[in-house]
């Protein structure tokens, strides 16, 4: 298999595992996707991390495989391609890439489909597309000016360059920078840590921030309202008001 799903304290590692650079051919991004289902519909799995390994987390696409494409072969599998990520992206669950080594070209977008991103202090992130003759396809121009904001979106897929870790944390394209060696453990304890809050709560946070980036302001609310009023149906939130009168705030033990 090119991914692997590992589960153990409400937390499901997506392990990239296409050596040496887990270049993004055909397989893995199916396989992706159909993990990205998976861990959405699965109840033991709270929180997710996205790793490549020690070495790399993914060094872009397959350019062997993509070179044999003709137009015709990529109208559809571009699709398919953006669908696989957009599954990524959509999971209704805190998602935390632990970035090691390079995240470049389709790496850099996977990581972009996180919620939050831990990187190695020796990482570099980039859109090389351009070097190749080409614009990002599995939603680097949208997900990155999204996350960075527009100019320093097109100075890094204009130019193609390779930012190291202390630039992406500085235009904030990582959220955490750490040594090489604690990415995946830093990674892990953060999903953990959100893995034993209240899970449909945690879902409304993303599905509200996410919309509202997407919409404007006055749908963004709406999504926000309709949410928080919901919220009220649930054990969760009995739970969390009780502990919270009973025995203050940051106590509650959730379900």
């Amino acid at each position: 298999m090119t991914v692997h799903l590992e589960v153990a304290d409400g937390v499901g590692t997506l392990r990239l595992d296409r050596p040496p650079m887990n270049a993004l051919d055909v397989a893995l991004q199916d396989r992706l996707k159909e993990l990205a289902a998976e861990v959405t519909r699965r109840d033991d799995v709270r929180a997710v991390v996205l790793y490549g390994g020690e070495k790399v987390f993914a060094a872009g696409a397959d350019i062997k495989e993509m070179r044999a494409m003709d137009h015709a072969a990529m109208v559809p599998r571009a699709r398919d391609l953006q669908e696989a990520f957009t599954a990524v992206a959509r999971i209704p669950k805190p998602v935390v890439a632990a970035v090691t080594g390079y995240a470049l070209g389709g790496g850099c977008e996977l990581a972009l489909c996180a919620d939050f991103r831990i990187a190695a202090d020796n990482a570099k992130l980039g859109q090389p597309e351009i070097l190749l003759g080409l614009i990002p396809g599995a939603g680097g121009t949208q997900r990155l000016p999204r996350l960075v904001g527009p100019a320093k979106a097109k100075d890094l897929i204009f130019t193609g360059r390779q930012v190291r870790a202390d630039e992406a944390l500085a235009i904030g394209l990582v959220d955490r920078v750490v040594p090489a060696a604690d990415v995946y453990t830093e990674a892990h304890a953060w999903a953990a840590k959100l893995a034993k809050g209240p899970a449909i709560a945690l879902r409304a946070a993303k599905e509200a921030v996410d919309t509202g980036l997407e919409a404007d302001i006055d749908t963004g609310l709406t999504v926000e309202r309709t949410w928080f009023a919901g919220l009220f149906a649930t054990e969760d939130r009995e739970r969390g008001m009780r502990s919270f009168v009973e025995d203050g705030p940051g106590k509650a033990t959730f379900r």
